[in-house]
């Protein structure tokens, strides 16, 4: 059990930073999230993710403040409800959802900084304190693990979830490598009759850990298997792929799906949709009707995550004036032409085109299609 009181007295935070200079305003902040007063606990929540965790920097001040939080998540008085002081965060919820949802995002952000060591592993000298902050939030992965485990089971769907999610994040850690296999059981066991989004976010969980989520590829809701279907572990599945196409078959409703049932979750559900379909597939024939339903219901928004790609898996090769269309190719492009919301909004399908070396007019895309 972590003790809280030490993790206050004995830490020396003036000696640390977050985001915003040294971290000796810390604990009044933390424990202001006892306090059980809804304005109180909603400003400590905009200090949590503003200073100690601002845009998924990991600071020296970040460990010590989420060994705190994941001591505190068995008091009852992180159950009075209240919303975060950010504007952007509207939602009324138990103080303890949000919590998790906040250790959660310490530990992706661990994972992501990993990612970048990997890549890079020569670290500049103003990256030292980075490794250093990494290498204290992992230093207290058991302690958190364990103070989460218990709220796998909440009454409270917030609390479920987040604790799903937030143990989603911690089970990345390698060092939390040998609990996978107990997790993925228990998961599939207490959510066997539960709610659609609790199956969903234990399959989406189960991707996440390189864990093949079949129990969920045969859910009786559709939206359960396209999440299940997501996990790279059923790459080579021949039944995970049909319940992408599925799911593709009418992208707008995927979309609905997630949203309703996963609202923590960012973006919208085709992009993962897609991206699973290009991984599992390698020429525009296969997933041409995918393409088309997507083609027709997408925007010059969204190009980057949706259609751009396609268009990328579509011209393999630059066009060549001199080469004619293929009848994919065409049928492709004209679903792009006759959607207006592709158009005339941002420059972002400009670059696509050019990638691919098509013209970045709608005209000139309807006289090469016509």
């Amino acid at each position: 059990m972590i003790d809280t009181r030490s993790v206050i007295e004995n830490t020396d935070w003036a000696g640390l930073h977050h985001a915003y200079g040294d971290a000796a305003d810390a604990p009044g902040e933390l424990l202001a999230l006892l306090s059980e007063d809804p304005a109180s606990c909603g400003a400590a929540l905009a200090f949590l993710d503003a200073a100690v965790l601002h845009q998924g920097t990991l600071y020296p001040a970040t460990a010590p403040a989420a060994r705190f939080v994941a001591g505190i998540l068995s008091d009852q008085r992180t159950l009075v409800l209240c919303e975060s002081d950010l504007p952007w965060d509207d939602r009324n919820r138990p103080l303890r959802a949000a919590l998790l949802e906040w250790l959660g995002s310490v530990f992706e952000s661990v994972s992501f900084y990993e990612d970048d060591e990997e890549e890079d592993e020569e670290l500049e000298e103003d990256e030292d304190q980075d490794a250093d902050s990494v290498a204290a939030c992992k230093a207290i992965l058991r302690d958190v693990y364990l103070a989460v485990l218990p709220l796998l089971d909440s009454p409270d769907i917030d609390v479920r979830q987040a604790a799903v999610g937030a143990m989603g994040h911690l089970m990345v850690a390698p060092e939390l490598a040998e609990f996978r296999p107990e997790q993925a059981e228990r998961m599939e066991r207490l959510t066997h009759h539960s709610s659609v989004s609790d199956r969903a976010a234990a399959a989406l969980t189960l991707g996440k850990w390189d864990l093949a989520p079949r129990a969920f590829l045969h859910d009786p809701d559709p939206f359960v298997r396209a999440v299940a279907a997501l996990a790279p572990a059923l790459d080579q599945d021949p039944a995970a792929l049909a319940e992408i196409r599925h799911a593709l078959t009418d992208p707008a409703a995927a979309d609905d799906w997630f949203s309703e049932h996963v609202p923590e979750a960012e973006g919208k559900f085709r992009f993962a949709l897609i991206a699973t379909l290009l991984r599992r597939t390698s020429d525009i024939d296969e997933i041409l009707p995918e393409a088309l339903a997507v083609a027709r219901i997408t925007s010059a928004y969204t190009v980057d995550n949706d259609w751009g790609p396609l268009l990328k898996r579509a011209f393999p090769e630059p066009y060549a004036p001199s080469a004619p269309l293929t009848a994919p190719q065409q049928q492709l492009l004209s679903a792009i032409v006759d959607n207006d919301e592709c158009w005339d909004s941002i420059s972002n399908p400009v670059l696509w085109f050019r990638r691919v070396g098509l013209p970045d007019k709608r005209a000139s895309i309807r006289a090469l299609v016509s």
